[in-house]
């Protein structure tokens, strides 16, 4: 039985290679195959990490907020930076690990912008639906989830953020998120919605990613918290209209 077992691994792995779809976890298999606009919650941590969401938005006080996965979520682990930028402009952390499009859209039907009126939302998502979905999916979900926020926040600018690029040169995720910025793009208006592309800014010439600021070549590091700070502010401090002070 053992060696039967074993040879399925291979036989899968070896699938999973020649598709180009290499899942390594059991949450991975089930979101093989799942709409990026379809609003979908997920389980365990994840629940109390949008109640504690759910909290804070009844606090009020928020004029910016931060909505997306880890790499939002890792503004945590730069808190010098996030307190020297965010923390006089009453901000609010709104980054689950993990997280797809199609979480964030069902975050955002059940309750975390409900009070609050943030002058600007920071959106960047779509990375982890880069295995499982396509280009013109991921970009659908982010093209949703951007029209939910004027929807549920009328007033609000988003500041919409190109997907970070990940992986080595060769990783094919590459050229797939390229294409999800090159669509997501479109969606600025100069008005209500304004697209930044600050990914060049963490890429060497040759177009690699320096481990000394994407440590596993996805996550940034706190100097990479650092570069995305200062690369986004002047955008920030504008749509803020914060000029004047």
């Amino acid at each position: 039985m053992t060696g039967v077992l074993r040879t399925s691994r291979r036989v899968w792995f070896g699938v999973a290679l020649a598709t180009g779809v290499l899942l390594s976890t059991p949450s991975a298999l089930l979101a093989q195959g799942e709409s990026a606009t379809d609003p979908k919650p997920r389980e365990g941590n994840w629940v109390k990490k949008h109640e504690s969401f759910l909290e804070r938005a009844k606090k009020g006080d928020v004029d910016l907020l931060f909505l997306g996965d880890s790499i939002t979520e890792g503004w945590g682990g730069a808190s010098e930076v996030w307190n020297r930028y965010y923390g006089p402009r009453n901000a609010a952390n709104f980054g689950i690990g993990g997280d797809r499009t199609q979480h964030v859209l069902w975050r955002l039907d059940n309750g975390e912008v409900d009070g609050i009126k943030p002058k600007v939302v920071v959106l960047m998502i779509g990375t982890n639906n880069s295995g499982t979905n396509s280009a013109d999916e991921i970009a659908e979900g982010v093209e949703a989830i951007v029209k939910k926020l004027h929807d549920k926040l009328p007033d609000t600018k988003v500041l919409l953020l190109a997907v970070f690029p990940r992986g080595d040169k060769s990783d094919p995720r590459r050229e797939k998120l390229t294409a999800v910025n090159q669509r997501i793009a479109k969606l600025d208006d100069e008005k209500t919605v304004k697209y930044l592309d600050i990914g060049p800014k963490f890429l060497s010439e040759d177009g690699t990613l320096s481990k000394e600021i994407m440590p596993d070549l996805l996550h940034l590091s706190r100097k990479g918290y650092r570069i995305w700070a200062d690369a986004m502010e002047p955008t920030l401090w504008s749509m803020l209209d914060e000029k004047s002070k």
